[in-house]
C-alpha cells in the first residue's frame, strides 16, 4: 500500500519559516511525482508546488522565491522548504503522489493526512 506521512507543520510568525516532509512508502524509489497542496477555510484546495522523477520543480506564482521543494530518494522523503511566510500562506499542506506528473493538478492518487501551518 501507498502512505505519504506529512510532518514539520506549526505555529511561526510573519517573516518565518518552516520545513514540512513528506514520507513516502509503496513506490520505487524515486519513480513517482509529487505534488504539495494546501487547504484553507473557504478556499480551494490549491496547488503549490510540485516536482517530478529527475527533480524539476514547478511553483505556483504566489510561493515561487519562497517555496523551496526538493526530494531525497534515499530516504523516500519530499521536502517543502518554506521562507519568509506570510498569513494568507494558512493551509493546511498535503503532500500527494503519482507515478504521472500532475504538476499542480489534482488528479494525484494518494494523498496524505495533513500537516497545519499557521502565521500569524
Amino acid at each position: 500500500d501507498v502512505q505519504l506521512v506529512e510532518s514539520g507543520g506549526g505555529s511561526v510568525q510573519d517573516g518565518g519559516s518552516l520545513k514540512l516532509s513528506c514520507a513516502v512508502s509503496g513506490y520505487a524509489t524515486g519513480h513517482y511525482c509529487i505534488g504539495w497542496f494546501r487547504l484553507s477555510p473557504g478556499k480551494e484546495r490549491e496547488g503549490v508546488a510540485a516536482i517530478d522523477t529527475a527533480g524539476m520543480p514547478t511553483y505556483t506564482y504566489s510561493v515561487k522565491d519562497r517555496f523551496t521543494v526538493s526530494r531525497d530518494n534515499a530516504k523516500n522523503t519530499l521536502y517543502l522548504h518554506m521562507n519568509d511566510l506570510k498569513a494568507e500562506d494558512t493551509a493546511m499542506y498535503y503532500c500527494a503522489a503519482d507515478v504521472v506528473n500532475f504538476q499542480l493538478g489534482r488528479s494525484y492518487e494518494n494523498w496524505g493526512q495533513g500537516t497545519q501551518v499557521t502565521v500569524s
